[in-house]
């Protein structure tokens, strides 16, 4: 079903509920939130001394984001780096990409070729069937494993609905959504048929992305800065460059994507109940845009540069266990599967070598996890686990003659495993009840990787095999305390730890620009980072909350890149050019600190205000000298005012972000200097305004304009512009 096609379809509900109302706003002044994500089972927010933000279903429907990247930015808490318009790299406290972890569902989305430079990963969650996401602040090791050292996002669907009585419950709901500035068309469609004890969800989407247009409103610093004046066409066999009749379009950078979901809840009983989640995105190709700009001797470089489809298939099946007596109260019990594939295609102008790169992912995963619930205390305590295999296969292929020939793969190409094994425990203590309460865990992870290089000829590697085995402790303690019904403090510490994945100890790429070789370094080491946070929240209930979280974090034996030889050589020949040889290395002692800040307010009349703010700074030692740390976004945050009478709903606010100078960009070039200007990252702020109907009880109708002023902007380390002005229309029904 095309997105016209739904567009028709929700304008026919017209027995719906509103999504909001009067009573009904985005923004709730409370401390008694429900959270997932802090001990992988329901609790009381205030009980957990690690920050966490919510972002509710109701705020994802209001929103109406793009895609899931653009929900994350939307929140004005997690900063957001894209490469290309199909992208979109979250950060969380300065950590980025494989240093922080993504979670769909209770499934571990981290794979063994999660990068530690930018992903766009998160782009294959469909935002529009999340029943809500929760971003957990700093070290989450304990409960999450490798890779939390920044955070955790968790993302939640909407479940199954068991019918209420003896009916048949059947539930639709429906949208569609233009933007202007995406040239976008989006149509989404969910259903529920549920009855006393079996239930089902089917959610489909499909969005159409044309070529993204940027703002004409330049920053004086920016001036003419990322406008697209020509692009590479093959016209008549020839590789031609064309002068693009609006620079401010961003030619090759649109694609298509469509998301299926289908749930089953069935209740056995009172007390358990199983669940088959079952999901897969695919994209068309994604032109990767900032390669596609890159110039070489005056010239564009590239005539292709893309990321082929980018699929992600996942099956799971849970089983729930709920008030039982005895050793545990409650029990989860999961395996899932997961297949990911990912390629790589380029072709430089005037050759008919087109370089394929795919890789095809395979992750078996498992957990148990227990809850035992006695007076004061809550344990929650289990193992979990993840078997990676990774296969690499590459080649060349002449596009006028067909004929094929072999390429190096970008990871060994005689098989690569991993695995991740960890037994944990996760308990929270009320102390005094609602005064005082204490957070302690602890776990011990095992992990194993082994990669085995079968064709040496493109590159002589001293070695044929590449292992590693490492065991890892980690743990937090937290203290909570609310000495009086409005004042909270929270004190906690936390360890994190991430071992290298297959993609830092094996990967064979080109950097941005292709000044530099990256090559295998099997020598790798585990990296840890021992935090410190301090939150504070004042409350007064439904009128009133002040947020702000302060930490200090020490990253060890963190990986970087630098310098390093290969066969006792510091440069190679690569692609017809010397090139600097790179590698990772554990050479760099880091510290970051920073502040996360909120204010929430019922202002009254209707009226709701809400801001943040976020800061980070982060330096490292290398080769004895201080230097900025990579993926260090500037101060960002997001101011609101809502007004939300009866049917209508208005909100006008502002996103921004402060300057990021040259002398703050990290030397290892993952902050993309090649792609920012001569002062580097100029400030910004969008204004923008929206509003939703409620024309009756059926039928929602949203309008928002963002980027009013059409300021022409790129957030920090990204290769593209962001949106100009932007129309958006979404029609929302539901029976």
């Amino acid at each position: 079903m095309n997105s016209k096609n739904l567009f028709i379809v929700c304008a026919l509900f017209m027995f719906s509920k509103t999504t909001w109302g009067q009573k009904d706003t985005i923004i709730k002044i409370t401390l008694n939130e429900a959270v997932i994500s802090a001990n992988k089972f329901s609790d009381n927010k205030k009980y957990v001394a690690q920050p966490i933000h919510l972002i509710s279903d109701k705020s994802i429907k209001w929103w109406s984001p793009q895609n899931s990247a653009a929900l994350l930015e939307q929140s004005g808490s997690v900063f957001i780096q894209r490469s290309q318009a199909g992208g979109g790299s979250a950060t969380i406290r300065g950590f980025e990409a494989s240093r922080i972890q993504m979670v769909i569902d209770g499934v571990r989305m981290n794979n063994a070729i999660y990068r530690a430079g930018h992903l766009q990963n998160v782009l294959t969650i469909d935002n529009n069937i999340l029943d809500r996401v929760e971003v957990l602040y700093g070290p989450a090791s304990t409960l999450y494993g490798s890779d939390a050292l920044g955070g955790v996002l968790v993302f939640e669907t909407k479940k199954p609905q068991l019918a209420d009585k003896g009916k048949t419950k059947f539930g639709l709901n429906a949208m569609t959504r233009y933007s202007s500035a995406y040239n976008e068309g989006t149509g989404h469609i969910d259903f529920n048929i549920g009855t006393l004890r079996i239930a089902f969800l089917t959610s489909v989407t499909y969005s159409s992305f044309g070529d993204l247009r940027q703002g004409t409103l330049a920053n004086p610093f920016i001036d003419s800065f990322g406008l697209r004046y020509q692009y590479v066409e093959r016209i008549n066999g020839v590789d031609s460059i064309v002068s693009n009749a609006n620079p401010y379009i961003q030619k090759q950078s649109g694609y298509n994507q469509f998301d299926i979901l289908e749930k089953i809840l069935f209740k056995q009983s009172k007390k358990v109940a199983h669940h088959l989640n079952m999901q897969y995105s695919n994209s068309s190709n994604i032109p990767r845009y900032d390669r596609l700009t890159e110039i070489r001797n005056g010239k564009l470089r590239y005539a292709e540069w893309y990321y082929g489809p980018q699929k992600r298939a996942m099956l799971s099946y849970g089983l729930n266990v709920t008030d039982m007596k005895g050793v545990f109260n409650n029990m989860k019990v999961g395996i899932n599967y997961q297949n990911i594939e990912e390629s790589r295609h380029q072709r430089n102008r005037g050759s008919n070598a087109l370089q394929n790169r795919i890789e095809d992912v395979s992750v078996l995963g498992y957990n148990i996890d227990f809850n035992k619930i006695s007076k004061r205390h809550e344990l929650t305590f289990g193992a979990d686990g993840q078997f990676n295999n990774v296969k690499s296969t590459a080649n060349t292929i002449d596009i006028v003659t067909q004929n094929e020939s072999k390429l190096d793969t970008r990871y060994p190409d005689g098989g690569n495993n991993m695995y991740y094994g960890a037994i944990y425990l996760q308990h929270l203590y009320k102390i005094k009840k609602d005064k005082l309460v204490l957070n302690d865990g602890v776990r011990l992870n095992y992990i194993h990787l082994k990669s085995k290089f079968t064709d040496t000829a493109f590159f002589p590697f001293p070695f044929n095999t590449a292992e590693q085995k490492n065991i890892a402790l980690c743990g937090n303690l937290g203290l909570v305390y609310m000495p009086y019904k409005r004042w909270r403090f929270a004190l906690s510490g936390s360890t994190g730890f991430r071992a290298p994945n297959i993609d830092d100890m094996t990967k064979v790429f080109e950097s941005a620009a292709g000044t530099s070789l990256f090559v295998p370094n099997p020598d790798l080491k585990p990296e840890y980072t021992y935090n410190a946070d301090l939150g504070v929240t004042y409350i007064v209930d439904n009128i009133l909350k002040i947020e702000c979280a302060a930490f200090y974090t020490l990253f060890r034996n963190a990986i970087v890149a630098d310098k390093y030889t290969l066969n006792g050589m510091d440069s190679v020949m690569y692609g017809g050019k010397k090139t600097a040889v790179m590698a990772s290395q554990n050479k760099a002692e880091a510290y970051l600190y920073g502040v996360n800040a909120a204010i929430s307010s019922n202002v009254g009349y209707n009226i709701n205000f809400y801001s943040s703010l976020t800061y980070t700074y982060g330096r490292y030692k290398n080769n004895g000298i201080k230097v900025p740390l990579d993926h260090i976004p500037p101060v960002y945050g997001k101011i609101s005012i809502m007004y939300s009478p009866k049917r209508l709903m208005t909100e006008f606010y502002a996103i921004y972000n402060g300057w990021k100078f040259l002398k703050d960009y990290s030397p290892s070039g993952e902050d993309n200097l090649v792609y920012a200007t001569p002062k580097g990252m100029p400030s910004w702020v969008t204004l923008n305004v929206r509003a939703g109907y409620r024309f009756n009880s059926n039928v929602t109708l949203q309008v928002a304009l963002e980027n009013i002023m059409d300021q022409n902007y790129r957030t920090f380390a990204s290769g593209i512009s962001s949106p100009g002005r932007n129309l958006v229309i979404t029609l929302r029904g539901k029976i």
